[in-house]
Order: structure tokens, then sequence, then C-alpha cells
């Protein structure tokens, strides 16, 4: 049989390729699209996914750390590159040095910003954050002018940018809360404007935003979750066909696949895996699946989810072990060692989503993708 893996991801090339064309779409061409492609692209593989949304027609690519900025670097990506998340002051230099754009919200990241402009003679692009109410990076209206004084200090910082983040856009239907925050942002960039500065790239839309509402374009968006074919959430997606989106359509990416490791039978009254939490309830049919917690397939699955083998779905027996789980395939004839199990995807005429499996847990699709180990093989299809 000859397999490389007991499990892996594919990435379906066109799938992203469709997704991104169908932002590209609603922003038009002359704005800036940035995929963000942060924590290893959530959860697909950060490399080959930015390679595919570069090619697919993506202008920046959006990353959380300087380790993965420099990774794609490393991996000869010469776009723009925004981190978006805290850089140490003991990174700062080498962020200058590979020209990473770098967000900024700390006064004493800017003494070092300019102190390393003096010894190397290298520029730095500063992305602004600003609070709008997320209450999360960034900085108040009190204390945006102040701040650009003090980066106007120093020789070889170029304000590029500005942005912010929207707190509560996902996960509702009412949007008036995203509205205020908008109107935040917009008295931001007045008071920045009438300062003097003029911004090249000013950037509040995540994916939602850029589904939903064309007045928080400016001329950059941010898109994650969408790129993936992901909904960012039930909400939005009711919101987008309440306002009746022109054929807007997303694509998911990600499918996992393991293959079972055993096959064999379970007498009836026994019970299956740790803490003895499933019993059965007739003579059972089981396969064994080396997948597990620490491939990121949750614990909190144990019990309540399911698989796919043959195109059938076979219910997870017993609790989800770190590098194992047991599913009841009584039903499904002729299973076999190494035959192939769907995890998340699609086999035959049915289908596991991440909205799935996320809302089986009580938790979002996000979290399903963005925890899947980032050493099981990436594979594009």
């Amino acid at each position: 049989m000859g397999h490389d893996h007991m499990q892996w991801i594919e990435l379906d090339s066109k799938a992203l390729k469709h997704n991104i064309h169908q932002f590209r779409r609603l922003l038009g061409t002359e704005r800036k699209l940035l995929a963000m492609v942060k924590s290893n692209a959530y959860g697909h593989g950060m490399t080959q996914i930015a390679g595919l949304a570069i090619k697919s027609g993506a202008d920046w690519l959006g990353v959380h750390s300087l380790e993965e900025a420099l990774t794609l670097r490393e991996n000869g990506f010469e776009c723009p590159i925004l981190c978006v998340g805290y850089i140490p002051l003991d990174q700062l230099e080498q962020a200058v040095k590979n020209d990473i754009r770098i967000t900024v919200y700390n006064k004493v990241s800017i003494e070092k910003l300019g102190k390393i402009y003096q010894e190397t003679k290298k520029k730095a692009r500063l992305h602004i954050k600003v609070e709008t109410g997320t209450y999360r990076q960034g900085l108040s209206e009190e204390e945006i002018i102040p701040f650009i004084e003090k980066i106007k200090r120093y020789k070889g910082l170029i304000i590029e940018g500005i942005s912010s983040h929207f707190a509560n856009i996902e996960d509702t239907t009412d949007h008036n809360y995203a509205k205020n925050q908008l109107d935040r942002f917009k008295r931001y960039l007045k008071q920045v404007e009438n300062y003097g500065i003029k911004l090249t790239y000013k950037h509040m839309a995540c994916s939602a935003a850029v589904i939903l509402f064309p007045q928080t374009y400016f001329n950059m968006a941010r898109v994650g979750i969408g790129i993936y074919g992901l909904w960012p959430s039930n909400e939005v997606f009711v919101s987008s066909l309440l306002r009746e989106k022109p054929q807007f359509s997303l694509k998911p990416v990600l499918s996992w696949r393991a293959r079972v490791a055993q096959v064999k039978k379970v007498p009836r009254g026994d019970f299956i895996g740790y803490g003895c939490t499933y019993k059965a309830t007739r003579d059972t049919d089981l396969a064994v699946i080396p997948v597990g917690y620490y491939d990121g397939y949750s614990r909190n699955l144990s019990n309540i989810s399911y698989v796919l083998i043959k195109g059938k779905r076979a219910p997870v027996r017993g609790r989800v072990a770190m590098n194992f789980i047991m599913a009841d395939i009584s039903d499904i004839p002729q299973v076999n060692i190494e035959d192939t199990v769907t995890l998340i995807g699609e086999e035959g005429d049915d289908s596991i989503t991440a909205d799935k499996l996320a809302s089986l847990i009580g938790t979002i699709n996000y979290e399903i993708t963005a925890r899947i180990n980032p050493n099981i093989p990436r594979k594009i299809i």
C-alpha cells in the first residue's frame, strides 16, 4: 500500500483562487487586498497559502509576529508584509532590515526605531493602530497627535498607514457598534490629516466588513477567514443574504484526512476508550484512527463527533486521546487498514465542515482550523 503519512491536510488551490477573486470583485482593482496568513494561515499552512494567495492576486501579506514575517522573507516572498502584532524592542532592527511594515502604538517602540535609523540608515514604515472600541492594541483619540509628534522627532520613520479593528461585526446582525467604530476611525483620520500627515494606507476592513460594508474599504482591506472559504459567522452569512449580495460565494480550502490503523470487533457491553465513557450497545465494528488532541482534534469532540469513511458517517466512540480516536464502522461494509478517513472535508455525497465541528463544541470555525498541528504535512491539490 505504501503511504507516506497516516494523516495530512489537503489545500484546494482552485478554492483559494475563487475566494480571493470574490473579495477582489467587491474591492475593485484600485484597493490593496491584504491576505492575512498569521497563525500558520489559520492552521492551513503559511508558506503554502501565501504562495497561492499572491498567485491569485493578493497584494500584501499580513502576519502576527516577526517570526512569521521572516519565514515568508526566507521563503522568497518579496511583496509588502505587514506585522499586525507586537514586535519586541530587541527584534525591531530585524524587522526594519527585512522591510517589514510595523504596527505601532507604544512610544518606546518609536524611540527604539529612531535609534535604529541613526545606526543603520534604514527607514521604517509604520502603521499606527488606533483604538475604536475593541480595546486590544491601539491609541486613544487623546494620544494620537502626541504620538505622531513623537514620530516626527526622529528621522527615517515613515508614517505609511493607520489601522483599526472591528469588535462586533461577526457576532451580530445588528451593526450599530460597527458603525460607531467606523465613525470613530474616521475621526482619527480627520485628526491626522488636519495635522498635515498624508496617509498612504487606511485600513479597517476584515472579511465580514468587506462582505457587508463597502464604506469600510478605504484603500486596503485585511482579509483573513474569508480567503479560506470559511464564513466569519452565521450572522454574516445571514446578513449578506438579507443584503442580497450578488452571487457572493465561498469554497472551503482545507480538508483533513487520515488512514485507518486497525479494524476490530467490540462485543456488546464492552467499553471503548479512556474513562469507559462509551459502552457498546451492540456488537460493534471499530476503526482505530491515529489522530488525537495533539493533532488539534479537540478532546471536546469525544462521543459527539463523526468522521467519514467510504463517504459514510462513522461516529466517534469514546474519548479523543492524545494520538487516537475510534469510530464505529458497524454500518460501513469492508473497511480495511489504511483506508482513507475524512475528519474535515467532502467525501462521497457527504461532508464535514469546520463550522460543523465548531458547532458541536461551542466554538468557531477559526479555532477548529487554527489549532490543527503545524507538523501535519500540507499538500496543495
